[in-house]
């Protein structure tokens, strides 16, 4: 039963160095480092040859370029799944050196055969070979350094990935403008930019190949014991399944999916988008380099700026809004301003791949794991063939526009016009992502980032537990204890094991803090001394009370919560009610309940009821609006983790609105207890029995 219902906040990202200290995959990092590197180089190789062999042709060099992508990308269609299954029954660190070897003879072999048809099958056989290696690195990774620095193990990988780009583009362009220099420096024919650059691919696989090899501790796919037992088909069916059946995965996909269907329309246009600007070869690779710059920036600092909000909210938010960006970049007619613009987007998207692939390792099972990530980069790869091979026609479709407003001239052309509708279909899928992803549904992204601002958001966003912990917060005299007498009693005869407990006072250590703080013989006590003895009381409570009970998977009540300091000693003493929640998160290590009920009573109302009155109690009516209008605005804030109840009503009529509400807690309402809610059942039955025949019996 969890404490409380978001997903983890991605934390902190302190611990690359930490990551990189383990020897086996800083090994495994510095081999991705140079192939993702060379594979860059040789990806802005062949589509710039793709380009110069168009003939100039629009439609041409459109289809062109498309077609390096497709002949990449269309082997994920057929063999994506099957690779998937056999990084997992065979060993992982053979398979990955066989796959690099062959990947470098292939690279070396394009110059030298140098015809377009070997050009596309050395691309399709390259591709055939990466979904044999990609599914068994990402199996592998988790393996290496703990599901602990997973997420840490995620960004250096995907920096290495992509972070290599803007190298290779920078390479790219000085290649370009060189080329004939360093061919002056060899006693033999090299050939062009071109050629070198798939040349220093191929040398960057072979490396990678030595790497692995010497990497011992890679272990054997988690099925491969299982390998002689289960058959491709059962296999594939485990990794559909693992897919299919979680929520948060078929999430995460749906949003992948959209952000790879953008990622396909500016990878399948970017050469002519940028020579419809008025930019060459050079220019070319600067923009590249400046999509994969962002992308860079994204993985490695997003998670550590956006680390207060939750996974599942970031990655939904993240792609919403690389789409819009997109969507700019389409309407934007100046080259310089395209680059700016594209570093934004490319951020954006790098914090959306990092978010959704670590939530994905995670989530995963690792007997699983490889065929899982191959479906997955299956379906990504499969959208991608899909706009690729679509959006040069739409680019073409669409052409050369020249539109006239009274003394301007604006020039549209298709591969704006393509980026334009691929954007809106972004911001359209990350949206539908965000909604069906978020762990807060009634809580608006706006308060998350205004409580991320304070510092406030990574408690709410934090770690669940097992229990369910419940709060009854308000004003004096609102009849909180009552309710909670009462709540502990109807969730008893349903089966949960409860812990009633209150603050001040709910330990032996707190019965002391309790007369130190309500006493009137303590005399005043200064209002930060107050917040602290509060923090102590409360500290010493979760550690000793709801903490274990919570582990237990147990129900606890609590009389009071640190809203409760947040309102009396923050807005009713005048202190910054932001200082005093952060004193509470640290002294409960950010545990916040799942639920916290405030009985909502006017301060005259709920003094008059008492009979007698403690310190707090005995404060001016003005101190007590003031805490009754904090309490209020705090539940405004997360309507979805409060519930604001009149407190004028009855003893019963507030009793029910809580029920109602506890009962929406998904612990509360799938997991009763059989045995006791046959008695409660058996009871109500005989009562409804009883009850009409006394009242015959009565009559007569």
């Amino acid at each position: 039963m969890p404490a409380s219902l978001p997903t983890p906040a991605a934390p902190a990202q302190d611990e690359t160095r930490s990551v990189l200290a383990i020897p086996a995959f800083r090994k495994l990092w510095n081999a991705m480092v140079f192939s993702s590197l060379g594979d860059w180089l040789g990806l802005l190789a062949t589509t710039a040859l793709a380009q110069q062999l168009s003939g100039g042709s629009y439609a041409t060099a459109n289809f062109a370029i498309a077609g390096v992508f497709i002949a990449r990308l269309l082997p994920a269609v057929f063999l994506g799944p099957i690779a998937g299954v056999i990084a997992d029954r065979f060993d992982r660190r053979k398979l990955m050196v066989t796959a690099d070897i062959l990947r470098a003879a292939l690279y070396i072999s394009i110059p030298i055969v140098n015809t377009y048809f070997w050009l596309y099958t050395a691309m399709i056989l390259v591709e055939c070979l990466t979904l044999f290696w990609s599914p068994a690195k990402e199996a592998t990774v988790p393996n290496l350094v703990g599901k602990e620095k997973l997420e840490s193990a995620n960004q250096v990988s995907l920096l290495a990935a992509y972070g290599t780009a803007p190298i290779a583009a920078i390479l790219f362009s000085l290649l370009t403008l060189f080329a004939n220099a360093i061919e002056s420096l060899f006693p033999f024919t090299i050939g062009g930019s071109i050629d070198i650059a798939l040349y220093v691919n191929a040398a960057s696989f072979a490396f990678a190949a030595l790497t692995v090899w010497g990497l011992k501790e890679i272990p054997k796919g988690a099925a491969a014991k299982k390998a002689k037992d289960e058959g491709v088909l059962k296999s594939l069916h485990d990794g559909w399944k693992a897919v299919s059946q979680t929520k948060i995965i078929r999430g995460l996909v749906v949003g992948m999916i959209g952000a790879f269907f953008a990622a396909g329309a500016v990878i399948g246009l970017a050469r002519t988008f940028v020579g419809d600007l008025g930019g060459g070869d050079a220019a070319y690779g600067v923009l590249f380099g400046a999509v994969f710059t962002g992308l860079a920036i994204g993985i490695a600092f997003g998670p550590k700026i956006f680390a207060q909000f939750s996974r599942r909210r970031l990655f939904g938010a993240s792609l919403t809004t690389a789409g819009f960006f997109l969507v700019l970049l389409a309407l934007i007619p100046n080259l310089v301003m395209a680059v700016f613009t594209v570093i934004i987007l490319g951020a954006f998207s790098g914090i959306t791949w990092v978010t959704g692939f670590t939530m994905l390792g995670m989530e995963v099972k690792d007997e699983v794991r490889g065929r899982t990530f191959a479906f997955v980069q299956s379906l990504i790869r499969i959208t991608l063939v899909a706009v690729l091979a679509v959006a040069p026609v739409v680019a073409a479709a669409f052409g050369l526009r020249t539109y006239e407003f009274e003394n301007s001239t604006i020039n549209f052309n298709g591969a704006q016009a393509t980026i334009l509708i691929a954007g809106v279909i972004a911001s359209i899928i990350g949206s539908i992502s965000y909604h069906q992803m978020k762990d807060r549904p009634n809580v608006s992204l706006w308060s998350d980032i205004s409580n991320a601002l304070k510092g406030e958001l990574g408690g709410i966003t934090g770690a669940p537990t097992l229990g369910t912990f419940i709060a009854f917060e308000g004003g004096e005299g609102t009849g909180k204890s009552t309710q909670s007498k009462m709540l502990k009693k109807w969730l008893e005869d349903r089966g949960e094991t409860v812990v009633l407990s209150r603050e001040p006072g709910g330990t032996d250590l707190g019965q002391g803090l309790r007369k130190i703080l309500l006493g009137h013989e303590t005399g005043e006590i200064s209002p930060r001394a107050e917040a602290l003895l509060y923090a102590a009381d409360r500290a010493h409570h979760v550690y000793s009370v709801i903490r274990p009970a919570l582990a237990k998977g147990e129900v606890v009540i609590s009389d009071r919560y640190f809203d409760s300091s947040i309102a009396y000693q923050g807005a009713g003493r005048v202190l910054s009610p932001g200082e005093v929640a952060r004193i509470s998160r640290w002294a409960t290590e950010s545990l916040f309940p799942t639920l916290t009920i405030v009985i909502d009573l006017s301060a005259e109302v709920g003094i008059g009821r008492l009979k007698s009155h403690d310190r707090l109690e005995a404060e001016p009516l003005a101190f007590h609006e003031r805490v009754r209008q904090e309490f209020l605005q705090i539940a405004r804030l997360d309507p979805e983790r409060y519930l604001v109840i009149d407190g004028t009503q009855t003893v019963d009529q507030i009793h029910s609105e809580i029920i109602n509400r506890v009962l929406i807690i998904p612990a509360i309402s799938h997991e009763v207890k059989v045995p006791k809610l046959k008695k409660t059942i058996k009871k109500s039955i005989k009562k409804s029995i009883k009850k009409p025949i006394k009242k015959t019996v009565k009559k007569r």
